[in-house]
């Protein structure tokens, strides 16, 4: 009967949207929880705090919810309709991460989750738990657990039928379903993954320092993008797919049939200028609905001075831009700002752009004393 079950709840999933679906025990294993572990004693969390703080409730499904018997998870597939480093070769356009182009991803998964959760509780009632990426879940083991597919050398999914393109949801049951077979490493003796990464952020196969990933420096980094990593982030201004691209698995990924998961209008090839002009508001009109907007205004411009900074010395758009960013209000904009312009502009350029501000801040300060003067006048 538990099968049927099972079977009913992968049918009604399939016919909602979701491309690959399995089952699990509300369990990982000790491989998964000693990754966890080490990932964190040496520190390659970085500024993601919360995976510390929550490491406890991460590595075991029951610390996070006591009654968890079942994991469904589900993944939907998002394979590009073209190159993901295709962007890598224009530097006057940014380049975004494939996931990022569309519509945010969380809201597609979590409504076609919560649709298949009101299903089955309406058919086996009770309590259960959807989770999208906002808890501590550690989704790569458990869909590996339910034959979705492997955790690669990069620590990311790989899939025999998608590549390297699923997002992933998951369903907890407070009830026992019979798991699926889970699936197994088809990775072999190739390190494409490993080798292509321009910052060198695998310091070993299945180990990633977080602090060295372009996608962390570019969408989970507070701060300044440190000076020596820099020139490596190139023209990406959001995340980066180079891992994942190279897969050799990609040649089995499919084009995403949902248009929500296609490249936004602006968003596949952006021009580095005309983002570097962008305002909190424009900024916010600009990404509403996808998943960029939670970076924030200035973390973002920081990335686009960052990537301006790596553009051809002395173009005259991405230079320009940088210099108007000199003066922008935000700090971690300005600096990234100045990096950029120090680094397309030449020394005749420098030197004038130094003479200028010299001046301005020799005007402010006499028109602060004549100011002063005149109000002890009065």
């Amino acid at each position: 009967m538990s099968e049927a079950i099972r079977e009913e709840i992968r049918e009604r999933a399939l016919a909602l949207g979701f491309d690959g679906v399995g089952f699990a025990e509300a369990r990982l294993g000790a491989a998964a929880k000693r990754g966890l572990a080490e990932f964190l004693a040496r520190g390659y969390e970085g500024d993601m705090g919360w995976l510390a703080e929550t490491h406890r409730r991460r590595s075991d499904p029951r610390e996070l919810w006591e009654e968890a018997k079942t994991v469904v998870v589900a993944g939907m597939n998002y394979g590009p309709a073209e190159d993901p480093l295709a962007p890598l070769s224009r530097p006057e356009e940014g380049a975004i991460s494939v996931y990022a182009r569309g519509r945010d991803y969380h809201k597609v998964m979590k409504s076609r989750l919560k649709a298949l959760a009101r299903w089955i509780h309406e058919r086996w009632p009770g309590p259960l738990k959807v989770f999208v990426d906002t808890a501590p879940v550690m989704e790569k083991p458990l869909a590996e657990k339910a034959g979705i597919g492997w955790q690669g050398k990069h620590t990311n999914l790989v899939s025999r039928r998608f590549g390297s393109w699923l997002f992933l949801g998951e369903i907890y049951l407070a009830f026992l379903l019979p798991p699926d077979p889970p699936e197994t490493d088809h990775c072999g003796s190739c390190r494409s993954c490993l080798e292509v990464c321009p910052t060198r952020a695998f310091p070993a196969p299945h180990m990633l320092d977080a602090r060295r990933c372009i996608s962390y420096l570019t969408i989970e980094h507070q701060g300044m993008i440190p000076s020596d990593l820099r020139e490596a982030i190139g023209n990406r201004i959001f995340g980066c797919d180079d891992c994942l691209s190279v897969c050799p698995w990609n040649k089995f990924a499919k084009v995403a049939q949902k248009s929500d998961f296609l490249s936004r209008e602006g968003l596949s090839a952006p021009q580095l200028a005309e983002l570097a002009g962008l305002d909190d508001g424009a900024f916010r009109v600009r990404f509403r609905g996808s998943a960029m907007k939670r970076l924030g205004r200035n973390r973002f411009l920081r990335n686009v001075f960052i990537a301006i900074g790596n553009g051809p010395a002395g173009e005259a758009a991405l230079l320009s831009a940088a210099r108007r960013g000199l003066d922008d209000p935000s700090p971690l904009v300005r600096a990234s700002a100045a990096w950029a312009f120090l680094r397309l502009a030449s020394a005749r350029e420098r030197e004038e752009e130094k003479r200028a501000r010299l001046l301005r801040e020799k005007e402010r300060i006499v028109r602060e004393e004549w100011e002063r003067s005149f109000e002890t006048v009065s």
